[in-house]
C-alpha cells in the first residue's frame, strides 16, 4: 500500500502520524519507506518550531565544500541529509493505535521540494 504526501517547500516537515494510524487495525508492526532519496523518515518531537530547529541544525552541521554530484553539485547535501536520516521507520501498534512515545510524531523530511513523495507501507500482523 502506498501514501502519497505533497510537501510545500524547498525544506519542509510534514507531520503523517494520523494518515498512518488511519490503514491499522489489531496488533502489529507498521514499516514505513521512502521511495526517494532526497526525503526521509524519522519520528520527532514537534514541539512549535521544532520542525525549523531541525532544518536549521541540518544545515549548519554540513560544511561547505566543492560536492561532485553530477547533475548539481549544490544539491548534494538533499542527498546526505536523506541518507544520514534515513529511508524508514518501523513502528509497532496495538488495537489500532500506534505504540509511539508521548511526544513521538511520525514524519517526512523533505529536503528538496515542493514535491509529492510516495511511502511504501507494509504491515506485519501478529497471530493472536
Amino acid at each position: 500500500m502506498k501514501l502519497t504526501v505533497q510537501t510545500t517547500a524547498k525544506r519542509d516537515i510534514v507531520d503523517i502520524t494520523d494518515q498512518v494510524a488511519e490503514v491499522l487495525k489489531g496488533d502489529g508492526v507498521i514499516h514505513l519507506f521512502m521511495q526517494h532519496t532526497t526525503a526521509a523518515l524519522t519520528t520527532a518531537d514537534l514541539d512549535p518550531d521544532t520542525d525549523l530547529d531541525y532544518l536549521d541544525a541540518l544545515t549548519a552541521m554540513t560544511p561547505t565544500g566543492k560536492w561532485h554530484h553530477p547533475h548539481n553539485p549544490e544539491h548534494f547535501p538533499d542527498h546526505l541529509w536523506a541518507t544520514i536520516i534515513g529511508p524508514d521507520v518501523s513502528v509497532p501498534f496495538h488495537d489500532g493505535r500506534l505504540s509511539l512515545g508521548s511526544w513521538q510524531r511520525i514524519i517526512v523530511v523533505e529536503l528538496d521540494g515542493p514535491r509529492s513523495r510516495q511511502i511504501e507501507l507494509s504491515i506485519l500482523k501478529l497471530a493472536n
